[in-house]
């Protein structure tokens, strides 16, 4: 999901008696999944990362939040392997010892949580603030390591790992590779002195989150131990976090013409507001939008499930901005709106938490409806 920032985003801490233009009162917002306190259900909230905790609302326009969490003495997991079958969740647990678990929507939006969320703790445990000061901190495994930018590098299409379609057990996994692969990569690339130290490198990426396990073995791997482990076997397969990555099993071509539309490699991901149909109510929606076929499915963000609500056919739609949508008002929704008009005529509105998102959707969107089929 692209988040709402506010303009001080990426800060390091200072001395508290420096000026007070210098302490932003908010660091990150945007849409995050939260576990209920008492209840175990999974809710979307607008929430709200403060230089001295967390303020989560029921929808963005509400003027009062549900409820605060403060990050004095507080600590953070991530990532949270406390929900095996929720994937990206990170735990904030109060100085009173109260667990508080978010889900993001994807890698990169959990790192960005987490570093602010890291640099929000550690400030307040020294006893300072924000200040504008850019920083390049990161999750490293080991110290000397950058997983970020080492997963960005594996994704690279010139020199990175390349995703097959690989055959296993009367399945056919497209957009995965072997738990070898990973490994030899990661020594021709001299990011390893040897397998011992590169299947380390692997496993940080798998505790991580930026590769997932795609088979039996490999799953049994990252869930035998109470620690994953990336196997280094060609028998365990794994994928990108962020890539088309999906299974099938041998089937009629009824099924395979379904499964062509997530053959296209994801070009953004994240939540909008969208309006329904029929009940002209709006939800929040989880949207992935793949390129070659254009696509763009849309999931209930709350479900472990990873069958699509919908589906928009893209090739040839139009969308444009718009600021106005029929019923919107006594729903409170107004601005960031943008409108998706497909081949059929079928119209589709949606809300980005923020005006620079909702140029990067409309960009997006337009691009791959000119290029993918």
């Amino acid at each position: 999901m692209t988040v709402g920032f506010s303009p001080q985003k990426h800060k390091e801490c200072v001395s508290s008696s420096q000026s007070k233009d210098m302490e932003p009162e908010q660091i990150r917002e945007g849409y995050l999944v939260k576990k209920g306190t008492l209840l175990n259900t999974w809710k979307v909230m607008w929430v709200i990362l403060s230089e001295d905790g967390i303020e989560f609302y029921k929808k963005k326009t509400d003027q009062s939040p549900k409820g605060m969490i403060p990050a004095k003495g507080a600590t953070l997991t991530s990532p949270c392997q406390d929900y095996s079958k929720r994937t990206l969740v990170f735990k904030i647990t109060t100085e009173k010892k109260q667990d508080h678990f978010f889900q993001a929507s994807h890698v990169e939006e959990r790192e960005a949580w987490v570093k602010d969320l890291k640099r929000v703790l550690s400030c307040l445990q020294a006893g300072k603030r924000f200040a504008r000061k850019s920083t390049r901190k990161s999750i490293r495994l080991p110290e000397t390591v950058n997983l970020s930018q080492l997963y960005a590098l594996m994704k690279d299409q010139e020199e990175g790992i390349k995703e097959l379609k690989l055959e296993q057990d009367n399945k056919v996994y497209n957009h995965c590779f072997t738990g070898v692969t990973v490994v030899d990569w990661l020594i021709s690339k001299d990011k390893a002195r040897n397998r011992a130290e590169a299947l380390m490198l692997a496993t940080g990426l798998l505790n991580e989150g930026f590769l997932q396990p795609a088979g039996d073995a490999s799953k049994e791997g990252a869930h035998s131990t109470e620690r994953s482990v990336l196997l280094d076997q060609m028998e365990a397969l794994y994928y990108f976090a962020d890539s088309g990555f999906f299974c099938e099993g041998y089937s009629s071509d009824e099924d395979v013409l379904v499964k062509e539309e997530f053959r296209g490699n994801i070009i953004k991901q994240g939540c909008l507001l969208k309006q329904g149909h029929r009940i002209k109510n709006w939800k929040v929606r989880k949207f992935i939008l793949r390129d070659d076929p254009a696509y763009l499915h849309y999931y209930d963000p709350t479900k472990e499930e990873d069958e699509p609500l919908g589906s928009i056919h893209l090739r040839s739609c139009v969308v444009t901005a718009v600021d106005f949508v029929p019923d919107a008002k006594k729903y409170d929704i107004e601005g960031d709106l943008f409108e998706i008009i497909t081949s059929d005529e079928t119209q589709y509105f949606l809300q980005a938490a923020t005006g620079e998102e909702r140029k990067d959707w409309i960009k997006a969107i337009q691009s791959v409806s000119k290029t993918g089929k």
